[in-house]
C-alpha cells in the first residue's frame, strides 16, 4: 500500500509554500510523467480492444511530417517496452492536449505569426 504524504505539511517542513503541480517538460521526469498520464487515463473499453481515454469524443485525421511520425513511433515503442500501452497517434493526442493546456493564446498566435 502506498502512503500518501501531506503536501502542505511537507512544504511547511521545508520552510516553503505549496504552489500546485509543476509540469515536467522533458528528459527523464517528463517521460515518467507522460507514462503516468498514459496509465491513469487509458482504459480498455468493456467490449475489448485498444485502451483509450474515455473523454476523447472527437476523431480527426492529423497530417504529419514523416520525421514527426517516426519520432512518435520511436517514443511509443519505448513506452511499450517499459510496460506502457500507447500507439503513436494516441501519444500525439496526449502531447497535443498537454501543449494546448500549457501555452497561452498569445504564445500560440506567435507560432503562426498572428500575435496581436
Amino acid at each position: 500500500m502506498k502512503v500518501r504524504g501531506d503536501m502542505d505539511k511537507i512544504a511547511r517542513g521545508l520552510r516553503g509554500e505549496r504552489r500546485g503541480p509543476a509540469p515536467a517538460r522533458g528528459g527523464y521526469f517528463g517521460a515518467v510523467g507522460l507514462a503516468a498520464d498514459i496509465s491513469a487515463r487509458f482504459k480498455v473499453p468493456e467490449n475489448g480492444g485498444r485502451g483509450t481515454d474515455p473523454s476523447w469524443t472527437e476523431r480527426r485525421q492529423l497530417p504529419l511530417r514523416r520525421q514527426t511520425l517516426e519520432r512518435l513511433e520511436r517514443l511509443s515503442a519505448k513506452i511499450r517496452k517499459n510496460g506502457g500501452s500507447v500507439h503513436p497517434m494516441q501519444l500525439a493526442a496526449l502531447l497535443l492536449e498537454r501543449a494546448t493546456e500549457e501555452l497561452s493564446d498569445d504564445e500560440v498566435l506567435g507560432l503562426v505569426g498572428s500575435a496581436p
